[in-house]
């Protein structure tokens, strides 16, 4: 027999066992959820799991940021698809939700995820934007002269990026500022000013910025190659806007992400 509950705090092993459970990639820990509370704004109380008898078959993981809500993640265990518990689970949220709010739902689901983005339009959301990973090919990136990049930390270089609340989850200034202590940043210093910066952690760029000329250009391709090369291999910017740095042939779009709205209402 099938039955839901929301979680508590003293939940958290419960809610690792269920992704492990559930999840494609199963690789939950305790110690990575507990971060992810810190630097994503999980919410325990906006998590729930769903059992076949003792077992969990089902598990949503919610993000709370007044205004907003950001559904993290949706999994049902393979041999108990198809069966509602994933519109369960996302009906119970908005439902909670609609009397304590946040009232605003937000969600990212990958272009490729047909059944997700189908289960987000039955249950009312509306597809609002759209991201795209950046690829960058640096492999023929002529080398700087010395002295041009240093490093620095997130926090001398955090009102230089355009991330903002209209940016994915990821990405958005309140997860940069929890993230900032393993965040690592790049500069290209010109002659007369910092014509690019990044900031990143084990090869992933989260936000980057350059002026917007061809020197600035220039030297972000520099960066990019300076963390390629630091990195043993490629780098992956993470979901962008688009319009936060110029098109180059040395730029390609990768992977899309959606992002689903809905705002909050009653069973």
């Amino acid at each position: 027999m099938s039955s839901y509950r929301f979680c508590r705090t003293d939940d958290i092993q419960l809610l690792v066992d269920a992704l492990n459970r559930c999840a494609p990639e199963g690789r939950a820990t305790v110690d990575g959820f507990k971060r992810d509370i810190r630097e994503l704004g999980v919410w325990c109380s906006s998590c729930m799991v769903a059992f076949d008898g003792p077992e969990p078959v089902g598990v949503l993981i919610g993000c709370k940021r007044p205004p907003e809500t950001f559904v993290r993640m949706i999994a049902v265990h393979q041999e108990h698809r198809r069966k509602g518990h994933a519109r369960h689970l996302l009906t119970s949220l908005s439902a909670k939700l609609a009397i304590l709010g946040p009232p605003r739902l937000v969600a990212e689901v990958p272009e490729d995820d047909a059944a997700a983005q189908a289960l987000f339009a039955a249950c009312g959301w509306r597809e609002t934007g759209r991201f795209a990973d950046l690829v960058f090919d640096v492999s023929s990136s002529p080398a700087p002269p010395d002295g041009l990049i240093h490093d620095a930390g997130y926090e001398e270089l955090k009102d230089t990026f355009a991330a903002s609340d209209a940016s994915s989850w990821e990405r958005r200034p309140a997860t940069l500022d929890a993230r900032s202590q393993r965040l690592r940043g790049l500069v290209f210093t010109g002659v007369e000013r910092v014509d690019a910066s990044l900031v990143h952690d084990a090869g992933i760029v989260w936000a980057m910025s350059h002026e917007r000329d061809v020197a600035g250009r220039t030297a972000l391709r520099a960066l990019a190659g300076e963390l390629v090369l630091r990195n043993g291999g490629a780098i992956a910017p993470r979901v962008l806007l688009g319009d936060e740095v110029d098109e180059a042939p040395w730029i390609r779009p990768g992977a899309v992400t959606l992002r689903f709205v809905a705002e909050a209402r009653g069973a």
